[in-house]
C-alpha cells in the first residue's frame, strides 16, 4: 500500500468521514523541543459537532454491530495497514508535537498497530462472545428447565478521550478505540490539544479504512474541544453508551460525575492517578542496593517521567542497603539532563508539584536544569509517619520526580502499603532470602494495584492477553477492568440471555452446530461442539 493524502494536514475535525472546521478556540500543536507552535491551526468544536458525530454513530450502530467477527477483524487490520502506510510522516509529526524521541514514537507506532492486530486475533478466536448454552430439561422435576443461551453484545457508540502522554497508543487509534471497535461499537474520539496534527493523520487513516471496508461513515469521528462545550456534551449525549478516558484525576472524576447524572447513567472507564509504589526488601537491598538505585532513576526519567506507570514512590526499611540505594540514585539524578515535557502546561504543573514535595519532604537531589518547557528530575525522602499524614506527599506529580519513604521496620512497611491509594502497579524487589517478607506483602498489594511485578520496573506495559492496566480508585474509575490487553474488549460489551428463542433466530455464536467453531460453555462444560 502506498501513502495516501491522509498525511496532508488540513486543520479540520472529521465527522462521519467528512472534514469539518471548528468554530471555537484556536489551538496549535507545540514543539516543546524547539519551543514554538506548529501549523496548521485547528479550532475546537462545539455541541453542534457533538450532535452531528453522535447522531452519525447512532445511525451506524445497527449496521456495524451486525458485522461478523471476521469483518471487524479485517477492518482493524486495515486501520493498522493505513497507519503503517503514513508511518514516516506520522512519526515526524508526533515527534514534533510531543518532544519525545523518534525511537520512542517509532515504538509507539508498532504498539498501536499491534493492539489493532491483537484485537483482530481476539475476534477470530471467539471466546469474547462469552457463549453459554444450558439446554432445555423438559423432564426435570418439579419444574422443567427452558432452553437458555447467553452471549455478549456491544453497548453502543463509545466516546474516547485521547491521552497527552501517548500521542498514538492511548490516542485516536489507541487501545480504547481498538477495543471498542472490536466489540462492535462506533467511536467518537475527542483528540488531545497537545497533538492535533498527529490526531488528524491517524483519523484520516481510520476514515479511509472505514470506507475501504464498506462500513457506515459514522463508525468513526474525530472532534477537538474541551469542557462543557464539547467534553461534557459528548459524555452526556444520550446516544453515547460508554466512555474511555486517560488523563488527570480531576478530568476523569468530572466525566464520571457527568455520566452518572444522566437520566440513563453510563459507564466511564477512566485511567487517572497513580504513583506506582516500589517496595525494596532487605535481601535485595543488601546485595544490590546501588544497582537498584541506578536502575530506578533510569525508569524514573524515561520519557521525562511522563508515564502513568512512573515509579513515583519507593518504600523500604532504613539501613545500610537503603543508604547505598539512595547514594546511587542521588548520583544518577544529579547527572540526569532536563528533557522536554509534552506541553508548557504540563511542564508548569510538574514544577508546581515538585515545589509542593519540596515543602513537605527532604530533597535528595535535582537533575540538570533546563528551559521552562523541560522537566528537571527530582528525588525526595521522608519517613513513614510524615508520608501517611500528608496528602501532598501522596499526590501524583506527573513527571520525573519520586519520593523515598524510610520505614523503621517491616511492620511499618505494611502500614504504608495499607495506607496508600489504589494504584496501576506495585513493584517488589526481592531476593531468595526475602521469601517470607514477600509472601506477607503480596496479599496487601493485591488489594491496592492492578499489576504486581517482581524485580523489574513498572514503566512499559506489555500488550498481551494477560495484561491488566487498571486498579482501584483513583488509578481507575472501575477496578474490574483493564484498558490494555485482550480483556479490554469486555468494557464495551454486555450479556444477553436468550430463552426458548426459535432456533432459526439464534445468533450464530450460540446456534446449534457451532457455526463459528468457537469454544462455548454447554451445560456447564467448555466445548467446541
Amino acid at each position: 500500500m502506498t501513502a495516501t493524502l491522509a498525511h496532508q494536514l488540513t486543520g479540520q475535525m472529521i465527522i462521519a468521514g467528512s472534514p469539518v472546521s471548528g468554530t471555537g478556540a484556536e489551538i496549535r500543536g507545540f514543539d516543546p523541543a524547539a519551543g514554538q507552535p506548529l501549523e496548521p491551526a485547528y479550532r475546537h468544536g462545539d455541541s453542534a459537532d457533538v450532535e452531528a458525530a453522535a447522531a452519525a454513530a447512532a445511525a451506524a450502530f445497527p449496521v456495524y454491530r451486525a458485522t461478523t467477527s471476521e469483518q471487524r477483524a479485517q477492518f482493524l487490520e486495515a486501520i493498522a495497514a493505513r497507519i503503517e502506510a503514513v508511518k514516516e510522516t506520522l512519526i515526524a509529526r508526533a515527534v514534533a508535537e510531543s518532544g519525545l524521541p523518534q525511537a520512542r514514537i517509532t515504538g509507539e507506532v508498532g504498539r498501536t498497530t499491534g493492539q489493532l492486530r491483537l484485537f483482530a486475533e481476539v475476534l477470530r478466536e471467539g471466546s469474547w462472545n462469552g457463549a453459554r448454552i444450558d439446554n432445555a430439561l423438559p423432564d426435570r422435576a418439579p419444574l422443567p428447565r427452558p432452553d437458555i443461551r447467553q452471549r455478549f453484545i456491544p453497548l453502543g457508540p463509545v466516546a474516547v478521550f485521547s491521552a497527552s502522554n501517548f500521542p498514538l497508543a492511548f490516542s485516536v487509534a489507541g487501545g480504547d478505540t481498538a477495543s471498542a471497535l472490536a466489540a462492535g461499537c462506533p467511536v467518537v474520539v475527542k483528540g488531545h490539544d497537545a497533538h492535533p496534527g498527529t490526531s488528524e493523520i491517524v483519523a484520516r487513516a481510520i476514515t479511509e479504512a472505514v470506507a475501504e471496508s464498506g462500513l457506515p461513515a459514522g463508525t468513526f469521528s474525530l472532534l477537538f474541544g474541551t469542557g462543557q462545550k464539547l467534553g461534557i456534551a459528548l459524555v452526556t449525549d444520550p446516544r453515547i453508551k460508554a466512555v474511555g478516558f486517560t488523563g488527570s484525576r480531576t478530568g476523569g472524576t468530572a466525566l464520571v460525575a457527568a455520566a452518572a447524572a444522566r437520566p440513563e447513567p453510563i459507564p466511564v472507564y477512566a485511567e487517572m492517578s497513580s504513583i506506582n509504589p516500589v517496595f525494596l526488601l532487605d535481601g535485595a537491598l543488601s546485595t544490590r542496593g546501588a544497582e537498584l538505585g541506578k536502575a530506578f532513576i533510569g525508569s524514573l526519567t524515561m520519557g521525562s517521567g511522563q508515564f502513568c506507570t512512573n515509579p513515583g514512590l519507593v518504600i523500604a526499611v532504613d539501613g545500610p542497603g537503603l543508604d547505598a540505594f539512595v547514594a546511587a540514585a542521588r548520583e544518577a539524578v544529579s547527572a540526569a539532563p532536563a528533557t522536554p515535557m509534552l506541553t508548557p502546561n504540563i511542564a508548569g504543573s510538574y514544577a508546581s508539584g515538585v515545589e509542593s514535595l519540596a515543602a513537605a519532604a527532604e530533597l535528595v537531589a535535582r537533575g540538570v536544569e533546563g528551559s521552562e518547557t523541560c522537566g528537571q528530575a527530582a528525588l525526595f525522602t521522608t519517613d513513614a509517619k510524615s508520608f501517611l499524614a500528608s496528602e501532598d506527599l501522596q499526590a501524583e506529580v506527573f513527571g520525573a520526580s519520586s519520593l523515598i519513604v524510610r520505614c523503621a521496620d517491616a511492620a511499618e512497611v505494611a502500614v504504608v502499603a495499607q495506607g496508600i491509594e489504589g494504584q496501576l502497579t506495585a513493584t517488589v524487589h526481592a531476593d531468595d532470602s526475602d521469601g517470607d517478607a514477600a509472601r506477607e506483602l503480596l496479599p496487601l498489594l493485591e488489594l491496592k494495584a492492578g499489576r504486581i511485578l517482581f524485580n523489574g520496573w513498572p514503566t512499559g506495559v506489555e500488550v498481551c492477553h494477560a495484561m491488566v492496566h487498571g486498579g482501584p480508585f483513583p488509578a481507575t474509575s472501575d477496578s474490574r477492568t483493564t484498558s490494555v490487553g485482550a480483556r479490554a474488549i469486555e468494557r464495551f460489551l454486555r450479556p444477553v440471555a436468550y430463552q426458548d428463542v426459535p432456533k432459526a433466530l439464534l445468533p450464530s455464536a450460540i446456534a446449534d452446530g457451532n457455526p463459528e467453531q468457537i469454544w462455548r460453555r454447554i451445560d456447564g462444560r467448555l466445548s467446541q461442539d
